[in-house]
């Protein structure tokens, strides 16, 4: 059943090697079950619903992803936009959580119907290098930003903006300890480096007394408080149109980019570099996205982490069935997370901050009307504690610079589109 079902030795594989990849793939991206929660929580939405969420919404997910389009790739909340949505939509611009769930329904949706349509491969590859280059980038610097406000080191000042907080506290020196273990652990290649990391923090905090514990296993919180909290009519605002643009244009990219990136890595492109069943795969996303709105959590994306997966010889979507079945059976697991202090999950958001930022370097840095936007765009970022405002500013940077630079040949419709509709908002719905 399962050869048939997932094509095993056409693919050079066995049952073994899928689930060794598999249970590789989750260590690898476990941390997300209690970062998630952290995250969202700060909009005042229920911390063990949202990790119920988290862990229905990653299996559901990712066994879209493995059933469906027989692809070896994970699929959880992600990093960047969840913070996007905790500390921006909601903490900045003064929406509710249910409105916020409502943008990320109606962003998956859209992305749905661009992979049903086929639109999507116009809009990845009218976009510029130098804009993914700084929206990655800058997606990091604004994780770091908020890394580095939960856990004290960096604090408002009136003065300056931002000041450095008490760096020889406990919290900020378990959260630089637990930033050193998972960067030396990764550089010696130990499977699972974030999580150990985190769970390292907390078993110490709780050894000084700093946590409570409460048990290791328990029945699943209820799901409840979050579950079709979903408001989509508040989402279809217009004020919030560049909201479901920032989700939508990010997880675009984001997925793209995993998938590809995930694929070559295991010899899944065909002859042409092109990758088979990309339409399921992106459509396996936007559900994923969709259910976990509908859920309680923020966009569902597939996960750079199942590298891990595909380096130890995962090929089909029996990895990430198995990867699924972990997540489900991470339900039980909510009295582990509920005691997870936020200077434990730190440490994992400054790292992911690090992978995130090493695009740079792939920057035309000798010519300037490439640089400058993508630089822009990662600055304004965590400057504006927006990833929206930092596309939006981007976009128009990059093509304002070549106009007046007489590169009209570097311009295409869709960023001029693009850029003309972020310069109506600022201007008429005041940004």
């Amino acid at each position: 059943m399962l050869e048939k079902l997932f094509q095993l030795k056409a693919h050079g594989t066995d049952v073994r090697r899928e689930v060794i990849a598999g249970v590789t793939t989750f260590l690898t991206m476990a941390y997300i079950i209690v970062v998630n929660p952290s995250i969202l929580s700060a909009t005042g939405m229920d911390f063990g619903a949202v990790f119920v969420a988290t862990c229905l919404a990653a299996a559901i997910g990712t066994l879209i992803m493995g059933l469906w389009a027989n692809y070896p790739i994970a699929l959880a909340p992600g990093m960047g936009l969840n913070a996007f949505f905790s500390f921006t939509v909601v903490g900045s611009m003064g929406y509710s959580w249910q409105v916020a769930l409502g943008a990320v329904f109606l962003s998956g949706f859209i992305f749905f119907l661009l992979s049903v349509f086929r639109i999507r491969e116009w809009i990845i590859n009218s976009i510029p290098m130098s804009l993914r280059f700084g929206i990655s980038a800058g997606i990091g610097f604004f994780l770091a930003l908020i890394a580095f406000k939960n856990a004290g080191i960096v604090v408002d000042n009136p003065a300056t903006l931002v000041g450095l907080g008490n760096v020889d506290s406990l919290h900020s020196l378990l959260f630089f300890a637990g930033f050193l273990l998972i960067c030396a652990l990764s550089y010696r290649q130990v499977t699972g480096a974030v999580m150990i990391g985190i769970i390292t923090v907390t078993a110490v905090a709780m050894i000084l007394g700093q946590v409570e514990y409460d048990g290791f296993v328990s029945a699943p919180p209820s799901i409840m408080p979050t579950l079709g909290q979903l408001d989509i009519a508040g989402a279809l605002n217009v004020g919030l149109v560049s909201i479901v643009f920032a989700f939508l244009f990010v997880d675009l990219f984001d997925t793209s980019g995993t998938l590809i990136g995930a694929a070559q890595r295991g010899g899944l492109l065909d002859k042409d570099g092109k990758l088979p069943r990309l339409g399921r795969a992106l459509m396996s996303d936007s559900i994923a996205t969709m259910s976990g709105a509908a859920l309680g959590t923020s966009t569902t994306t597939s996960y750079i982490e199942s590298t891990a997966g595909i380096t130890a010889g995962g090929r089909t979507g029996l990895t990430a069935v198995v990867v699924a079945l972990l997540f489900l059976a991470s339900l039980v697991l909510s009295p582990i997370a509920s005691i997870i202090p936020p200077y434990a999950t730190a440490p994992a958001l400054l790292y992911v901050a690090v992978l995130m930022t090493s695009g740079l370097k792939l920057v035309e840095w000798d010519d300037v009307t490439d640089a400058a936007p993508a630089v822009v765009t990662a600055l304004m970022m965590p400057l504006t504690f927006s990833i929206a405002n930092g596309i939006a500013m981007g976009f128009i940077t990059y093509a304002l610079l070549k106009i007046l630079s007489g590169r009209w040949s570097h311009l295409n419709a869709s960023v001029v589109i693009i850029a003309l509709v972020f310069i109506f908002k600022f201007i008429f719905l005041n940004g």
